[in-house]
């Protein structure tokens, strides 16, 4: 088989002449990228001989598949499968293999990071010592008891609200199924507009598909308290960027932390979450420390081994 990675996944060049000689030594060809190229041309010139490709969230296209007559499969070093055409791969049978739970800690860590600057203005502050600032008359708000919505409630959002009851919050969720072990840890599932109705914060774990994009729009944001907070680190689409952005300029929520986008960033300066202070944003990175990625790495690879043993 001719097995080719994309792109770095930010592991080293010595780790990936390793896997070369590992799969060398089973009789097939590794041919990996140091670089992260998103050109479809330069995708199709990677990929058109492959029979196995390894990727992270890189955009491929039915165009850019439909030009890899060889492909049978896709290991993806990514949690979510919304940037690859699934419906071409089925109608060509090409398996598609997502590397669920290697970013469960470090998206969750950072959900949690975020809330706390939201409430302290961490950052915020940071800038204001190093203009030469003091504290002035600023008050924080504490998240030991705030009531936390979490929305979704698979393993990061699980993993979530275990930080959160660390923390001492009344975590509350909403999910398309409710788990008894997440009940267990004692968090109470409610009905999404009570969620809403009730959350001090409200924090985003669901996939994109078609059920939850835009499931936070003008009619869901107006349930919402003046004093609470949004904190996104799933999808982008999830929410109406709009409607957010609207919602933070006219202060009918206190504030916002966005990792996603409708897009990837770079964002365009004008962007309307970038023209309030009350919305944090990180540009994508939830996902990416060095743990996770190391992780991601013998995920993906493993799935590799698994499915060449079974050819």
């Amino acid at each position: 088989m001719n097995i080719v990675c994309v792109e770095s996944l930010g592991i080293s060049q010595a780790r990936f002449e390793d896997l070369k000689k590992h799969y060398v030594s089973m009789g097939h060809s590794f041919t990996y990228y140091m670089d992260r190229n998103e050109e479809e041309a330069s995708l199709v010139e990677r990929m058109h001989e492959a029979d196995v490709v390894v990727v992270s969230n890189i955009k491929l296209s039915a165009h850019v598949l439909s030009q890899c007559p060889k492909l049978k499969y896709l290991s993806v070093a990514f949690t979510g499968l919304d940037h690859i055409d699934l419906n071409y791969c089925k109608e060509h049978a090409i398996k598609v293999q997502n590397a669920a739970g290697y970013s469960t800690t470090a998206v969750s860590e950072l959900a949690v990071g975020m809330m706390l600057d939201l409430l302290r203005n961490i950052v915020t502050l940071n800038e204001k010592i190093r203009q030469g600032g003091s504290r002035g008359t600023f008050l924080g708000r504490e998240l030991r008891g705030k009531t936390v919505g979490v929305v979704g409630t698979g393993a990061i959002g699980t993993e979530t609200a275990r930080l959160l009851l660390a923390f001492g919050c009344k975590v509350i969720a909403w999910s398309r199924t409710a788990r008894s072990e997440v009940q267990k840890m004692g968090v109470e599932y409610v009905e999404f507009k009570e969620l809403l109705k009730r959350s001090d914060i409200v924090s985003l774990h669901v996939p994109l598909n078609d059920e939850t994009r835009g499931l936070i729009g003008e009619k869901e944001l107006a349930l919402m308290k003046p004093t609470a907070l949004l904190v996104n680190t799933a999808r982008g689409p999830v929410c109406d960027i709009a409607a957010v952005g609207k919602a933070l300029v006219e202060g009918r929520i206190a504030g916002a932390a966005f990792d996603v986008f409708e897009k990837e960033p770079p964002l365009p300066i004008d962007h309307l979450l970038l023209s309030t202070n009350r919305c944090l944003t990180t540009p994508h990175v939830a996902f990416a420390t060095e743990e996770s990625f190391a992780a991601r790495a013998d995920i993906v690879f493993s799935h590799v081994d698994d499915w060449l043993a079974t050819c």
